[in-house]
């Protein structure tokens, strides 16, 4: 089967390949139709679902995939949260899944509030470069209990329910 993952970063690439394992991953850069730090669920889910449909329609494949990362307000809980989302589609089915939502710390919260986006912020508070395509904040915020691509490996199987299994 072939997988169109709306992206070139090699985590997200990484994170597909290992949620379909026999898959063969193609990466594809595309627009997410999102502002680059998405704000709230609504707006990460369709930066995904953008992902994933452009994707599919840009090479022949069997599933088109998307994984945006973004930042919310979580009902019940206190603090600015990161959150992940992917969609895969076949261009008549789709499904979402979501990844962990880990709160931001103060300091980081009040910058992306602000403005800033997440990925530039961890480079800078942590000096160094390029954050988001190795452990991404998710690694940083848990001591390496997970990293960015195991949480987004939940994220696309989640996504990739409809696909993998008779239930839906």
């Amino acid at each position: 089967m072939r997988v169109a993952v709306g992206s070139e970063n090699p985590v997200k690439v990484a994170a597909t390949e290992r949620a379909l394992p026999d898959a063969v991953a193609e990466p594809i850069e595309v627009a997410s139709g999102v502002p680059e730090q998405p704000r709230g669920r609504e707006q990460t889910i369709t930066g995904a679902r953008n992902r994933a449909e452009a994707a599919l329609a840009a090479i022949d494949a069997d599933l088109g995939v998307g994984i945006e990362g973004g930042v919310a307000r979580i009902e019940g809980a206190d603090g600015l949260f990161l959150i992940m989302w992917a969609a895969v589609t076949d261009g008549e089915r789709g499904g979402v899944g979501g990844g962990p939502s880990l709160r931001l710390p103060e300091a980081v919260a009040a910058r992306v509030a602000a403005g800033d986006e997440l990925g530039p912020v961890m480079d800078d508070l942590l000096d160094t470069e390029g954050v988001a395509e190795r452990e991404g904040a998710a690694g940083v915020l848990t001591g390496e209990r997970i990293d960015r691509e195991s949480a987004l490996v939940h994220a696309v199987a989640s996504a990739a329910g409809p696909f993998v299994t008779e239930q839906y």
